[in-house]
């Protein structure tokens, strides 16, 4: 039997079902869906995203058969709707819209009005006893296909658009009568044949055809690579492809479409929020072409179609039990689902509604924390605009996406790419975005756009990126070509500073000061219950009291990773630093770390009040020293006066520090073995501190740690020295504490020789970010240049330094985690490197039995919460798949 490729939906049956969005896409799983439980949605058919990864292994072939199926379904749309495709006299229309299995709203094609050519204009003209709608109508499809098929550029069209209008002294689409519409359908014809050398397509059935092709092209368009890049949605996967029935809102007074929410995606309100147009299509509402009317004003104007939508949303909600997104249209007074989806939200939002639904039980704990996507909690944790700031209120428009921005304009994607690789801050600053600008909106602050509502593109994108949006700011002026934009008589240039409110819709002139958000009772409790479920616990790296406290306020169970390098740059102490680096000999080194003695101790002392009777990672000194001195000559002179030394002599030294590959140079315990005074001068100050704290009733147990340990030898020598310093201290002290004395694991070797290195070593570090160098035999530095190729490219799935590589990296942590155990079963483990924050590293981590990971201060949550979800789809004996190239 032949391979099933097209799935009908229609007359209140459906051959698909929710949970098949991985074959029919999340919109044809969904169609299917709301036609099986009653709901009134235009009949059609769904191609299946197998026929589109045939598609792409087959140099864009069709599979064998899938033409046959499309025609079959066909003709039950015609029996369904009483039409048939390309009668002159009766013409069904159709759709062809893209669905993934998750949505990336904007990123693929669609076409609409699909089947129009002179003869059908006619007879749908005829049947609607409306000429206008007909070309008006026809004029759209010959833009969309003409943009979406045949490769032309859709300002093509909007310039001649435009042109009309200003020459007939109009501003709106629907301003435009008949013979208007009749002068731009020939001249959007004779644009086509300009451009591609050949009249527009007029057999309806090869119009399906280049459409089917067209939206399965789409998959691989720019724009969609790059949001698949952002989102982490695996380039395999494919689209599916939705033919429907064409419905019309553009039929007249009586007919609407429009974009909603069953919840307010920006707050988690719970509110029937989203806009509607009058005598429009769909597109109109999300393109930002008019400003649409707020949802709640169709209550007024279509009383009885208000109600039947409001009870269709509940209803879609409850069955799905999630906040959904849903279009709309109602053509002569009859209402029609287009989509339903799971809505994209903020993430206050998407904290506030899974809170709310479980109180209101319509799902559990578990699926709340499920529900949330780690990263997104990101949001959270950023500023927003000072309340008590004295700000210049340029204009206002809509609040797309809370938060706030504050960046250069800029007034193209590409400007706003190029200004955030160096490093600038940028508002990207636009009419109105399109999915073109995917890769701009992802590299800017924020983003502002003259046009559109509260459903634009840009105001779905940026909430799901978690970017400050701003929309609909009618007043301002946007001169791309002089890079400028006028707002009540104030130019804004290229360059210059503004601050974005998306909580308000305010744009504010220059830099505003911005504060750190608060976090509310739901971000608590969902924290709560990701705390009861989780295994994983969750340290943070810290190198300075301020960070230690922003992390445990952030639920931080202690410190993963204390670099104590950073704590030499700070204040007069590089000064000590520097001296003990010059000196020539073992004394004058001593004599340089006891300036530095105390300076440590007090650090120290400080951090460990702050995580009281929390554990503390400590890693000794592993930077080489030469990253301590200056490089430039005038900086050596500057610092030769300041010692008192030759600068020749200075030069000397930094050119004896010099290593062709620091990375795998003099540092770490290396550095440890050769100036053991360094090390012990650091031990000292750790058992001081922890010393004279526990004598006041603090509970401290210090965890030293020996950076880059290769062979067990050297940990076995550092080891004895860190022994005997502590042993003296506390007799001195007179103080007695527990403490562990264990390695980082960042080579390859020790890996591959943790057993023998767990027999000195209390505990494991793994430290990732070395550890991924070694592996790849890539610099961090400098594989930046090229890195990125290899993701687009697809070498490699992820940048192996922002999530671990389990083949590889992952491999030989599962190596020394069974080896090290087998040594010393009570062997503490754990993660310090930047991976200790990324969800996906972290369900790594979890599967490999560490006991920890550690992470920055403000990716703690997201690590709490990464864990939380580990440990359930773990227990649900949910897989845990390679990640997908």
């Amino acid at each position: 039997m032949s391979k099933k490729y097209t799935y009908f939906f229609g007359n209140r049956a459906a051959e698909g079902a929710a949970d098949m969005k991985n074959l029919l896409g999340g919109k044809g799983a969904n169609l299917a869906e709301m036609t099986n439980l009653g709901i009134p949605v235009p009949p059609g058919f769904t191609i299946s995203t197998e026929a589109c990864a045939y598609f792409y292994e087959n140099g864009r072939a069709h599979p064998p058969g899938l033409w046959d199926e499309v025609l079959e379904n066909l003709k039950k749309v015609e029996a369904a709707m009483g039409s048939r495709f390309g009668d002159p006299g009766n013409p069904l229309l159709l759709s062809v819209r893209s669905g993934a299995r998750v949505s990336m709203p904007g990123m693929m094609d669609t076409v609409l009005n699909l089947g129009l050519n002179d003869s059908t204009l006619q007879g749908l003209a005829k049947r609607a006893g409306n000429e206008r709608f007909a070309f008006d109508s026809y004029r759209r499809f010959i833009n969309m296909f003409g943009d979406v098929v045949l490769g032309m550029k859709h300002s093509d069209f909007e310039e001649i658009l435009h042109g009309k209008k200003k020459a007939l002294g109009v501003k709106l689409d629907t301003d435009l009568e008949v013979e208007a519409l009749k002068e731009l359908v020939a001249a959007y014809k004779e644009k086509v044949r300009a451009a591609i050398g050949q009249d527009f397509p007029t057999d309806p059935l090869e119009q399906l055809k280049m459409a089917i092709d067209a939206v399965f092209a789409s998959w691989n368009t720019p724009r969609a690579v790059t949001y698949r890049k952002i989102h982490g949605i695996p380039h395999n996967w494919g689209t599916a492809v939705n033919v429907q029935a064409m419905v019309f809102g553009n039929l007249g007074e009586t007919s609407a479409t429009g974009v909603a929410f069953t919840r307010d995606p920006g707050t988690g309100d719970k509110r029937f929020f989203g806009e509607f147009l009058i005598n429009a299509q769909g597109e109109d509402v999300v393109a930002g072409i008019r400003t649409p009317m707020a949802i709640s004003e169709l209550k007024q104007k279509m009383p009885g179609l208000y109600k039947e939508l409001e009870k269709i949303y509940r209803s879609l909600e409850t069955h799905y039990r999630d906040m959904q997104d849903i279009e709309f249209t109602i053509q002569e007074g009859r209402l029609f689902m287009l989509q339903t989806r799971s809505g994209k939200r903020t993430a206050a939002a998407a904290v506030r509604i899974a809170v709310e639904m479980v109180k209101e039980g319509l799902i559990s704990r578990e699926t709340a924390l499920l529900r949330i996507e780690p990263e997104q909690l990101d949001q959270l944790l950023h500023p927003t605009v000072d309340p008590k700031a004295k700000v210049t209120v340029l204009a206002k428009g809509l609040p797309a996406s809370p938060g706030a921005a504050v960046g250069k304009v800029v007034f193209t994607a590409e400007e706003a790419e190029r200004q955030a690789v160096k490093g600038e801050k940028v508002v990207l600053v636009r009419e109105e975005t399109s999915p073109e600008d995917i890769g701009g909106m992802n590299a800017a602050q924020g983003i502002l756009t003259a046009r559109g509502g509260m459903t634009s593109h840009a105001a779905v994108v940026a909430r799901g990126m978690g970017k400050c949006c701003v929309a609909g700011v009618g007043d301002i002026r946007i001169d791309e070509k002089k890079k400028q934009f006028n707002v009540k008589g104030v130019t804004v240039k290229e360059g210059n500073f503004i601050t974005l409110n998306g909580s308000t819709g305010e744009v504010l002139d220059g830099k505003v000061n911005l504060v750190q958000p608060e976090l509310g009772q739901n971000f608590a409790t969902l924290m709560e219950w990701a705390d009861a479920v989780r295994t994983l616990k969750v340290r943070t790296n810290a190198d300075t009291p301020h960070d230690a406290q922003v992390a445990r306020d952030f639920g931080a169970e202690g410190i993963g990773l204390c670099r104590t390098e950073h704590m030499f740059f700070e204040g007069n102490r590089i000064e000590a630093v520097r001296e003990m680096i010059v000196a020539g000999d073992t004394a004058g080194r001593r004599a340089a770390l006891a300036k530095i003695l105390p300076m440590q101790k007090g650090d120290f002392k400080e951090i460990f009040r702050v995580m009281k009777d929390l554990p503390v990672t400590i890693r000794l000194l592993d930077p080489p020293l030469h990253e301590f001195l200056p490089h430039t000559d005038r900086e050596i002179e500057d610092l030769s006066k300041q010692m008192g030394v030759s600068a020749e002599a200075l030069r000397n030294k930094v050119s004896s520090l010099r290593e062709f590959n620091p990375m795998l140079g003099h540092r770490g315990c290396r550095l440890g073995i050769s100036f053991p005074e360094i090390y012990e001068m650091q031990a000292q100050a750790i058992f001081e501190a922890a010393c004279e704290l526990a004598a006041v009733g603090f509970s401290i147990v210090p965890e030293v740690m020996i950076p880059l340990v290769g062979h067990v030898n050297e940990l076995s020598i550092i080891k004895e020295q860190v022994i005997q310093v502590a042993d003296r201290v506390m007799k001195d002290k007179g103080v007695k504490i527990k403490y562990l004395i264990g390695t980082m694991i960042e080579l390859p070797r020790a890996c591959l020789t943790a057993d023998q290195i767990a027999r000195d070593a209390e505990f494991f570090s793994f430290g990732t970010n070395d550890l991924t160098q070694t592996v790849f035999g890539l610099s961090r530095d400098d594989a930046g240049t090229f890195l990125p190729y290899y993701v687009d490219q697809r070498i490699l799935p992820d940048d192996p330094f922002v999530v671990i590589d389990r083949q590889g990296v992952g491999a030989l942590m599962s190596i020394a985690v069974e080896k090290g155990r087998r040594t010393r079963p009570d062997l503490k483990l754990g993660i310090c490197g930047e991976h200790g924050g990324e969800p996906s590293s972290v369900e790594f981590c979890h599967l490999l039995g560490l006991e920890y990971v550690s992470c920055s201060p403000f990716r703690v949550p997201i690590a709490r919460l990464a864990a939380a979800q580990a440990a359930l789809k773990q227990s649900g004996k949910e897989a845990i798949p390679e990640r997908d190239v």
